[in-house]
């Protein structure tokens, strides 16, 4: 949660990512910790973006695209959402992917932290 006090400006998720984070929290830090991270969203402090029909059909490509990574549909999500609100950096546990992905607005992804 390290995260929460050095980024400036909102922390947006894109809706598919909150099922996945909720499971990787629970699972090695405790219900605890993921009922935290549950609050942070449902307060505000985290907010979630829906995806459109435009970011679905990006999804498509990407995950064809990178099918030997294989990329998934929660970092495709990630990906489409980014470029359709012109975001650069992107917070995320999986550099590898997010180094390898070339975004359309963008030369490369700003991985944190």
């Amino acid at each position: 949660m390290r995260l929460l006090s050095t980024v400036r400006g909102p922390l947006l998720m894109p809706a598919p990512v909150l099922t996945e984070v909720c499971y990787l929290l629970e699972t090695r830090r405790g219900p605890e910790l993921e009922a935290d991270f549950l609050s942070d969203v449902a307060d505000g402090v985290i907010e979630l973006v829906d995806l459109t029909r435009v970011d679905v059909a990006r999804m498509v490509e990407l995950v064809r695209r990178y099918a030997d990574l294989p990329l998934g549909a929660a970092d495709a999500s990630v990906i489409a959402i980014a470029e359709r609100l012109g975001i650069t950096d992107i917070a995320t546990l999986d550099r590898k992917h997010f180094s390898i992905v070339r975004p359309r607005h963008v030369s490369a992804f700003t991985v944190l932290p």
